[in-house]
């Protein structure tokens, strides 16, 4: 094993948010080659890891920054606005990263221990099938939505022990790139270059130390926490996690917003300029305010939460119901947002290839992500709050 190593001094939030500005100009130039290819391009994560953002999550004894859910979601918003697609791999990397770490300390070793460059995919849809063996499972299942897969090295599945005819879990299963066999799948209208193709396990031997207690982690207990003692490692997986993926949406739709105004400004439709319009700019007004308005919402949800974590108290099952809430509430204010400028945006706005429809279009795959379905979101909250505090999520609910 690799000797084990920790950070000097750890970058600054400014520092980070500086490092991810910084990658903006390189993100618009590759974008339409990112959609094209259906992938990041290798370019990208050269850049991720040169400036360390895709290792904020990480511990520190793995060269790590353990950096707050806070933190991460402002780089992805900056990320965001230049392209959803290369955003949604550096946030996703970063995140699997996080978890990882919660997994026991020979599982981290096993993925870090020589190479502490090794990224990480994950498949949470428990599809798998697990039954137990002499010191583990053997592991089989096929899984969808393993974004960035094509530059990682190993790969969290999603799935259920099996116990003659009963399910245990969900949980979780770390498995090598050597067992898995991916499946070029990922044909799709937005987010296109995110590359989360599928992938299958075929009757693999998962040691019993790369598994991670599903409902336990729900609630931030794992047993990474007895060598990673940062706040973030008690982040439960669910209520503040998904938030990335608001912060994903919020992202993108700033980037919308923030383009059309400067595709609207010089344009005119027969001869009329169109940003001398009132409505146009009242459109303006509105979807900048929405999008100000469901960062100010998610963000500050989870700068809270943060707070708590760091106190050394656990966050209440009525705070978790609260930040998925709030979160999926984000989304659907970045989604009208994102539609009207797109729809004032006129017919060229509609051609491939253009900024505004390729990201409108990676608006529309982002907050339709499980863990931002305002229905499922808005009704575990409602059930909490008219029902009482003990009512919680179904525990098949698998996590994002």
């Amino acid at each position: 094993m690799a000797t084990l190593k920790t950070q000097a001094t750890n970058p600054t939030r400014e520092e980070f948010l500086d490092r991810a500005r910084a990658l903006v100009p390189g993100l618009r130039a590759r974008a339409e080659a990112c959609d094209q290819a259906r992938m990041v391009p290798a370019e990208t994560i050269a850049d991720y890891r040169r400036t360390g953002l895709i290792r904020m999550s990480m511990p520190q004894r793995y060269s790590g920054y353990e950096m707050g859910w806070d933190i991460l979601c402002e780089v992805s918003q900056i990320l965001a606005a230049a392209c959803g697609s290369q955003a949604w791999i550096h946030r996703i990397c970063a995140d699997h990263a996080q978890m990882v770490s919660t997994f026991p300390p020979e599982a981290q070793d096993d993925v870090w221990g020589d190479d502490h460059d090794v990224l990480v995919s994950a498949a949470f849809d428990p599809t798998g099938r697990a039954r137990p063996t002499e010191g583990g499972w053997r592991f089989s299942g096929r899984h969808g939505f393993s974004s960035g897969i094509d530059y990682c090295d190993w790969h969290i599945c999603g799935g259920f022990i099996e116990d003659g005819d009963d399910l245990d879990g969900p949980h979780f299963f770390l498995v090598p790139k050597a067992d898995i066999t991916v499946i070029d799948d990922w044909f799709v209208m937005g987010l296109a270059g995110t590359g989360s193709k599928s992938f299958e396990v075929a009757d693999a031997f998962v040691p019993s130390h790369r598994f991670l207690h599903g409902p336990k982690a729900r609630l931030g207990v794992n047993p990474g926490q007895a060598v990673n003692k940062a706040a973030v490692y008690r982040t439960p997986r669910g209520g503040i996690t998904s938030a990335g993926f608001a912060a994903l949406s919020v992202g993108i739709a700033r980037g919308l917003v923030e383009d059309w105004i400067a595709y609207t400004r010089p344009r005119k439709s027969r001869g009329i300029p169109i940003a001398q319009k009132q409505s146009t700019q009242i459109i303006a007004a509105r979807s900048a305010a929405e999008v100000d308005a469901a960062e100010a919402l998610y963000l500050g949800t989870i700068r809270e939460a943060q707070k708590v974590l760091e106190a050394g108290e656990k966050l209440t099952a009525m705070q978790l119901a609260t930040a998925r809430r709030n979160a999926a509430f984000a989304c659907q204010l970045s989604l009208k947002a994102g539609t009207r400028v797109f729809n004032a945006a006129g017919g060229r706005a509609l051609f491939s290839g253009q900024p505004l429809e390729r990201q409108y279009r990676n608006l529309l795959g982002a907050v339709a992500h499980h863990g931002m379905v305002w229905d499922v979101a808005a009704t575990t909250w409602g059930q909490m709050i008219m029902e009482g505090d003990d009512a919680v999520p179904a525990p098949g609910d698998p996590m994002p």
